[in-house]
């Protein structure tokens, strides 16, 4: 069992930067996920009969390249990389020591944002390729069917492959035109971590690598003021991070945590990146996220939220940078200001003009809530079934389901459009 949990945990945290140092050297991302899956395969039949390796990353390196050397000895358009490839096959029962691989993924992230590469699959073909997710939970973080979003990034690896995209950083001038779905794609990962974030050690590493990149990049990046705004973001989400869940494990929400319990250096810290991004003049969708998680961080010194200046920044927001989940939030906000009733109308018709949101967890919350507040207690009951049965977090659905069972002490009744548990794919 030692040694099957020991390849897992590897797979969970070292597939993105082997598969990034591995495309670095054969310039196909399909064959070196296909290669280090082959190479995971092998650790699961091995470790648990012959041990633990010493050095797993670099065990699992060497029998990835050896893969890759038996198919380019097969495959002519991989014949040239044979003579690099043969210099560093060594033998896996005696690894080299450990290594590093930061540089790696980000040219792999640099990689995936090449101007050859459809722009809207880009960000979905780097949480595959760097951070490991499978289409699934890409899809589900795009609002798209996982089945649509496997075609797609399938055909971005072939695009990859068949024009021959080299596997290099671009020039400086080429970065900040590269670096916007970078930065997406490093926020998704971010908040597809935080959204199953549970106990689940696989969630907690995606957004502490997530936060790693960000860092990279601000680095890389040092005149791109989106580039702090994204690392000041992620690093306030962080600062609430301990504060998420109470000492049995309960979710708590963010307007009813404890600012004793964040972290008072990492605010600090995401409030000096974002006054040095803001120094640009240029302001951008990250760097008015971050400000919307400063306004609530600076709860921890007044006691209280400044609704109508949050109010103003989702309006900025949405006007620089639309999306549903930023609609969605805003309407929130609004309820606090203009009450339920008039935020129960906005959050409607938005979903009469985005039917996608009827597959959106914090749109069927919020309806949920609204509804309460303003005595429709059937439907509320309604909507907290589908809320609960969307939410992939179990203290989070434990959350909901103790909320409607204090509203409405009747039991839930079934949703007969909630189908999540009722056997369908």
């Amino acid at each position: 069992m030692e040694g099957r949990r020991a390849a897992e945990l590897a797979a969970r945290q070292s597939f993105g930067k082997l598969v990034a140092w591995l495309t670095a050297r054969c310039g196909d991302v399909a064959a070196a996920e296909d290669a280090l899956g082959d190479a995971f395969l092998a650790a699961l039949r091995r470790w648990p009969v012959e041990g633990v390796p010493r050095a797993p990353e670099a065990w699992l390196l060497v029998v990835a390249r050896r893969r890759l050397i038996d198919r380019a000895r097969r495959d002519r358009t991989l014949e040239q990389l044979l003579p690099e490839l043969d210099a560093v096959a060594t033998d896996p029962d005696t690894p080299e020591p450990p290594m590093e691989f930061p540089d790696e993924r980000l040219r792999l992230l640099f990689l995936c944002a090449h101007p050859a590469i459809d722009p809207g699959i880009q960000a979905p073909l780097m949480l595959q390729t760097v951070l490991g997710l499978n289409a699934s939970r890409i899809a589900a973080a795009f609002l798209v069917a996982p089945a649509t979003m496997g075609q797609r990034l399938v055909r971005a690896k072939a695009k990859i492959r068949e024009a021959r995209i080299p596997f290099v950083l671009p020039g400086a001038e080429a970065l900040p035109v590269r670096s916007a779905a970078v930065l997406q794609a490093i926020y998704a990962a971010y908040t597809t971590g935080w959204d199953g974030q549970g106990d689940d050690g696989r969630d907690r590493g995606l957004t502490q690598e997530a936060v790693l990149l960000a860092r990279l990049c601000a680095a890389l990046l040092p005149e791109e003021p989106e580039a702090g705004g994204l690392l000041a973001l992620l690093l306030h989400c962080e600062a609430r991070h301990g504060a998420r869940r109470a000492a049995d494990g309960s979710y708590v929400p963010l307007l009813e945590q404890e600012p004793a319990l964040w972290d008072a250096g990492l605010i600090a810290e995401a409030e000096a990146v974002l006054t040095l991004a803001s120094r640009a003049g240029r302001p951008g969708r990250f760097q008015l996220e971050a400000a919307i998680q400063s306004l609530h961080a600076h709860r921890a010194v007044n006691g209280r939220v400044d609704w109508p200046a949050l109010l103003g920044l989702y309006d900025a927001l949405l006007a620089l940078a639309p999306s549903a989940g930023g609609r969605v939030s805003r309407i929130a906000v609004l309820a606090e200001l203009a009450g339920p009733e008039r935020a129960l109308a906005e959050l409607e018709a938005l979903a009469a003009a985005e039917p996608a949101l009827k597959e959106h967890q914090p749109w069927w919350a919020l309806r949920a809530h609204l509804l309460q507040c303003t005595g429709q207690a059937s439907q509320a009951q309604l909507a907290y079934r589908r809320a609960i049965a969307l939410a992939d977090d179990p203290a989070v659905r434990a959350f909901l389901g103790e909320r409607a069972r204090a509203a409405f002490p009747a039991p839930l009744p079934d949703d007969p459009g909630d189908r999540r548990h009722a056997g369908r794919p």
